[in-house]
């Protein structure tokens, strides 16, 4: 293998590993801590994925009636099976309450710091650490 070789394989390792990084993002690109948000909604959808796991919710605004839904990241499935969390922890269909922070760019998605369970398998009112990447965020 000749030098030039060895440097066009690195350059496209360094590339390849920068566009991985890029694509998982810190809790502030996406989500601002001053702006703490606690919403309570039905489960409408869960993805329990990597690099994070996802859930919505339909929230009901109580001056205008209108139902809108809500994203929440939680961390990876491996931070939340250690903090408790199983597939099947979140029902559709049923009432949760999460504290968390709201996106930077208004949209209707939040990173869950805790989800308070309304009634899952006999436990309600259990709140779950979400694992999120709130990191320092989620002290203040």
């Amino acid at each position: 293998m000749t030098i030039r070789n060895i440097a066009v394989l690195l350059a496209a390792s360094a590339l390849a590993y920068a566009g991985a990084a890029f694509a998982h993002h810190s809790f502030s690109a996406e989500f601002d801590a001053a702006k703490p948000v606690k919403l309570t909604g039905i489960v409408t959808k869960v993805e329990w994925t990597n690099p994070h796991v996802w859930f919505y919710i339909n929230v009901k605004d109580p001056a205008t009636g209108q139902v809108k839904n809500w994203g929440a990241e939680m961390g990876p499935p491996h931070g939340l099976q250690r903090s408790g969390w199983r597939r099947e922890t979140l029902k559709i269909g049923e009432e949760v309450t999460i504290d968390g922070f709201l996106a930077r760019n208004g949209a209707n998605r939040m990173n869950a710091r805790t989800v308070t369970l309304t009634a899952t398998g006999g436990r309600p009112g259990e709140t779950l650490d979400a694992a999120s990447s709130a990191g320092g965020a989620a002290a203040q």
